[in-house]
């Protein structure tokens, strides 16, 4: 998600920190200037996905280095000014009018223009960096840049989730976009600058002391890349690390009990955890077989075992805050294995046969693992049996991006908690044009595109009824929880934030060492 730092990131952050034993914990002190905060992350970025939000230190490399146009708070979707001081729309939802700063360069030395704003839109609708607002970016298709500081969009019709966009778009430099794409530069105009790469190793930023916003505390941030979540506890615990972002849950929940850590849990930057199906495998395109997945999974064990008790079970992908969010439709797919097991028998009784299938998910992170085993074994009860199938990230986001797994996986999404038309016509595991499930159907489509196709927070709610109704009907991504993600640090970190992409923020960060 697109990199950007809010005018009252600190406040946010505090607000944002669901336990009052942290905020307890949380050492007292006026800020201290210098020091380099050392990072643990899963991930290794890929400088061809750098705008697919798809691991740990891509987030955390956009919203260090990059700013956005408007920045939402955690907790609500209002646009807050960023690069972008005010805005106005036209009475028909077609024309966007931005202000922007006058006073911002990039890490060149550049300095921002209307300019830069067209050239990162339209990379962003370039199908070749397989964004997820693609769709959205190309839907802009007019840009009156006459004036340095300020531009003006035009839109091929209203879209509703225009503000989505503003928000997580980065703003690129286009005179090293060569460079981007070979991983040997990330310019920006964000609180930090990108200093070097050691590819599977280390990513460092310094700080940017001509930063706009002011001159950040710290000097620079390490980032070490481990895909061991263990080793990153034990790093965390012997002073190698000042942060870790991966860590089961049950390691937070663990590292919450001592005094010497404190584990922030960010509401309002949710993820989904869910079984994909590809609906072109012969077992699972029958949907009845999907709805009995969907019948079988033991959600609440999950959410108890695995997240600890840090996620909700959902059959639909909305948190209660969403204007799509209907309490009676997220409970369709309450555990039944009776349920599951009749689907399952009258399907086969039709003839449909459901060989052994793969269950793909990501190796590094241990949360995947473990909810593979206990769907796994889910599924078993009701006659479907599964193959654990763990592939390396890397691997993984290039199938989910490509429709390319061949029966069933597991992995985690994001964009509920934006405007709802983002997630139907923008996510991976969504878009209503091309998803990582390669269902195709025309009511489904016509459901999203009739929520996109509007003004800002001018949607009827009957519109949100019908996409509901179709994401239900087709079951070709079966949710099973809201998840709330957290990180753990030293008591000598402070002021860690967390934008609404899920990008952790450093920019009032400061230590105590």
């Amino acid at each position: 998600m697109a990199a950007a730092l809010i005018a009252t990131s600190t406040l946010v952050a505090a607000a944002a920190c669901s336990s009052a034993v942290d905020e307890l914990k949380t050492s007292s002190g006026e800020r201290q200037e210098g020091g380099t905060l050392r990072v643990g992350a899963l991930n290794d970025i890929i400088p061809a996905r750098i705008f697919t939000n798809s691991s740990d230190s891509i987030n955390l490399l956009i919203g260090s280095v990059y700013d956005s146009l408007i920045d939402y708070p955690l907790d609500e979707l209002e646009p807050q000014p960023s690069l972008a001081t005010s805005w106005e729309l036209s009475e028909d939802g077609t024309r966007l009018s931005l202000q922007l700063r006058d006073d911002v360069t990039f890490h060149s030395g550049r300095p921002f223009t209307s300019k830069d704003v067209e050239f990162s839109i339209k990379t962003w609708a370039d199908p070749v960096w397989t964004v997820q607002l693609q769709r959205t970016a190309a839907a802009i298709t007019g840009f009156d840049t006459s004036d340095e500081h300020a531009i003006t969009l035009t839109f091929a019709h209203p879209l509703s989730n225009v503000f989505d966009l503003l928000d997580m778009l980065p703003i690129i430099d286009a005179e090293s976009i060569d460079q981007l794409r070979e991983g040997k530069a990330f310019v920006g105009t964000g609180p930090f600058t990108f200093d070097s790469w050691s590819p599977g190793a280390k990513i460092s930023f310094k700080r940017n002391d001509d930063y706009w916003r002011g001159k950040p505390a710290l000097d620079g941030i390490d980032v070490s890349v481990i895909p061991d979540p263990q080793a990153q506890v034990s790093q965390l615990r012997a002073h190698q690390l000042d942060l870790i972002l991966g860590a089961s849950y049950r390691d937070f929940e663990s590292l919450g009990k001592e005094d010497r850590f404190h584990v922030n849990q960010w509401n309002g930057a949710e993820g989904q955890v869910y079984v994909g199906t590809n609906v072109t495998n012969p077992a699972l395109s029958d949907v009845r077989v999907r709805r009995a997945i969907a019948y079988a999974l033991d959600r609440r064990r999950v959410v108890d075992e695995v997240f600890r008790g840090a996620a909700i079970p959902i059959s639909l992908p909305w948190p209660d805050y969403s204007p799509a969010y209907d309490e009676e439709a997220d409970a369709t797919y309450e555990f039944d294995l009776d349920q599951a097991k009749a689907l399952v028998d009258e399907a086969k009784a039709d003839g449909v046969a459901i060989p052994k299938l793969p269950l793909t998910y990501p190796s590094e992170n241990p949360i995947y693992g473990a909810i593979a085993q206990i769907v796994q074994a889910d599924l078993a009860k009701v006659g479907i049996e599964v193959e654990l199938d763990p592939q390396e990230q890397a691997s993984v986001i290039q199938q989910l991006i490509g429709a390319k797994f061949p029966a069933l996986w597991i992995l985690s999404h994001g964009y509920a908690h934006y405007t709802p038309s983002t997630l139907a016509v923008s996510a991976y595991p969504f878009n209503a044009d091309h998803n990582a499930s390669l269902y195709v159907d025309p009511e489904y489509k016509e459901a999203a595109e009739g929520v996109w196709q509007q003004k800002p927070g001018a949607v009827d709610p009957a519109d949100y009824a019908a996409l509901n109704e179709q994401l239900l009907e087709g079951s070709f991504l079966l949710e099973i929880a809201i998840t709330l993600p957290q990180d753990a640090s030293s008591t000598e970190v402070h002021d860690v934030g967390q934008t609404k992409r899920g990008e952790p923020l450093f920019y009032d960060s400061y230590l105590t060492r």
